[in-house]
């Protein structure tokens, strides 16, 4: 047992370790389909003969924290687990491609190895968060029949849903994570990596985006390349079979409300029971690796894998726990999203938000200027920062304006994904519109819930003789309760940058735009332009 691994049992309140002896085998060579050799790590404890097998594909390492995290952690709790690192990092051969199906091939690849071990005990699970859930579905989607259970977190089956969000562009989460990978094999770079945030947050002002990678990382970087110019078919080879509902093992979701995963991974939970698929999902109240979400992980994720794996157990089918932020109570229910009423909140004059529609006036006027974007404030965040927090500073600008409710005389329980209505026009067929549904307590605070973002382009979507366009899009998914005495907000905006990368209003290529043009916005709200946000309210 080492020192972290003793830790991380008391701070993750883990069940306590079956033994301490473990025995790690290093550097174990699988080779793939195309002659490169990838290496792996194989962590059991002492004596043990073929206890359940857990495979990890790891791009970040298979020592360090995630050797313990993958490797320690289960091998002390009676699995033997096989850590291996993707191609192009940590000594495995071969370029790293994200998200490319060379991790599809790989893991199939590495499970024909896997049946060739005298120690291998004729099935497998998979466990891993992020990247290494990605490899999770990379695998899964072959349907193979000794891949009994996934324990898949915080990740999906569509990567393009994270990086180019509804048309945008995800700078800020890409931007930083190919700077870890560029970095991570360096020496101390665990430790120095949060200490990157500001400098990355500041290369994000720069124009063109095609040259970030080089400025952040030293070297051009051919992912982010594609994921600029989105090449014809591009996509169709970095995304995993034709979806989940291929998936025949048994599958163990967690995602969290502030999670950058969150919205894609609920598809794949739709696609999965709309399949007839045996899946559980858990959403807490976490960002993309809080301390109590790994803790959840790690926990939830072993008793899983030993049920499926051990006993062939699938537990309670399509069980889903979710936790209530405002009311801060876990709830079970049978499945996501509960039964609801669509309650519509209508824009309204004098920057008021109401249950009636609206009457007769004039719209609501913003300038948007792409050199000065509106800045992006909490919203779903990755291990750094806040995700909730006070919006007054932000709603202070003049590029952003809000509707605001009278006091609820009653809580108000939201569970689900809140929908925008608008009815607005521009100068620019090339913009954004952002909305935030936010909630104000009695000493005014405003805390932001939810948001969402689309982008909009030449006829997507039509407009009508007046030049008045009607857009509809989602806001992130949620399960809140509003308390009585607060009210509702709705920030309508026109960017949320770096989080998005800005629209320069031009039309240019996001990879090499360079021009920006300043976006004169109009919200209506009339009896023909009845704007709303649409909440999915408990019944």
């Amino acid at each position: 047992m080492t020192a972290l691994s003793r830790f991380l049992e008391r701070a993750m309140k883990l069940p306590p370790a079956q033994t301490h002896g473990i025995r790690v085998e290093r550097d174990l060579p699988a080779q793939m389909a195309d002659g490169v050799t990838l290496l792996a790590d194989r962590y059991v404890a002492a004596g043990a003969e073929r206890p359940p097998l857990i495979l990890v594909r790891c791009p970040y390492g298979r020592r360090g924290i995630f050797g313990t995290l993958a490797g320690h952690l289960f091998a002390e709790r009676g699995f033997q687990s096989v850590v291996q690192s993707c191609r192009g990092t940590f000594g495995s051969g071969g370029q790293l491609d994200p998200f490319g199906v060379t991790e599809t091939a790989d893991g199939l690849a590495t499970v024909e190895w896997l049946r060739s071990q005298p120690w291998y005990p004729g099935s497998f699970g998979t466990w891993g968060p992020s990247y290494l859930g990605l490899t999770q579905w990379a695998l899964a989607t072959l349907a193979l029949p000794d891949h009994k259970a996934m324990a898949v977190q915080v990740a999906s089956t569509r990567p393009r849903d994270l990086v180019r969000p509804n048309g945008s562009f995800g700078l800020e989460t890409m931007l930083e994570w190919i700077d870890q990978v560029a970095r991570q094999e360096r020496p101390g770079a665990f430790f120095l990596q949060p200490l990157r945030a500001g400098a990355v947050r500041r290369l994000a002002d720069h124009l063109p985006l095609r040259d970030l990678d080089r400025l952040a990382t030293g070297a051009t970087a051919p992912y982010w390349q594609s994921w600029l110019n989105e090449d014809a078919g591009f996509w169709d080879e970095h995304q995993y079979g034709s979806g989940p509902a291929e998936v025949t093992a048994t599958i163990a979701m967690i995602g969290g409300w502030h999670d950058i995963f969150l919205p894609a991974q609920l598809r794949d939970y739709h696609a999965l029971r709309a399949a007839g698929r045996d899946v559980r999902l858990t959403i807490g109240p976490w960002r993309h690796a809080d301390q109590g979400a790994v803790a959840v992980w790690v926990r939830d994720g072993q008793e899983f894998l030993r049920d499926v794996l051990t006993a062939q157990e699938n537990g309670q089918a399509c069980a889903v726990r979710i936790f209530v932020t405002g009311a801060d109570e876990w709830r079970d229910l049978t499945g996501w999203p509960p039964a609801s009423d669509s309650q519509h909140w209508y824009l309204q004059p004098d920057g008021v938000l109401a249950g009636t529609p609206p009457p007769l006036s004039e719209p609501e006027r913003f300038t948007y200027n792409p050199a000065d974007p509106t800045p992006s404030l909490g919203g779903p965040v990755g291990s750094q920062g806040q995700a909730r927090v006070d919006n007054r500073m932000l709603e202070a600008r003049p590029d952003v304006i809000t509707f605001t409710s009278a006091a609820l005389a009653a809580d108000l329980e939201v569970l689900g994904a809140p929908t925008v209505d608008l009815y607005v026009a521009s100068n620019r067929e090339h913009t954004d519109f952002f909305a935030r549904l936010c909630e104000v307590n009695p000493a005014g605070q405003s805390v932001n819930i939810c948001d969402g973002l689309l982008r909009l382009a030449p006829g997507e979507p039509p407009a009508d003789s007046g030049g008045i366009r009607r857009v509809r899009f989602e806001l992130w998914p949620i399960a809140h309760r509003f308390a009585a005495r607060s009210r509702l907000r709705l920030q309508v905006s026109s960017g949320a940058h770096p989080r998005f990368a800005r629209n320069t209003g031009t039309g240019e290529p996001i990879a090499t735009a360079t021009t920006l043009v300043i976006a004169e916005q109009q919200v209506y709200h009339d009896p023909a332009h009845q704007s709303a946000v649409i909440l999915p309210v408990a019944r």
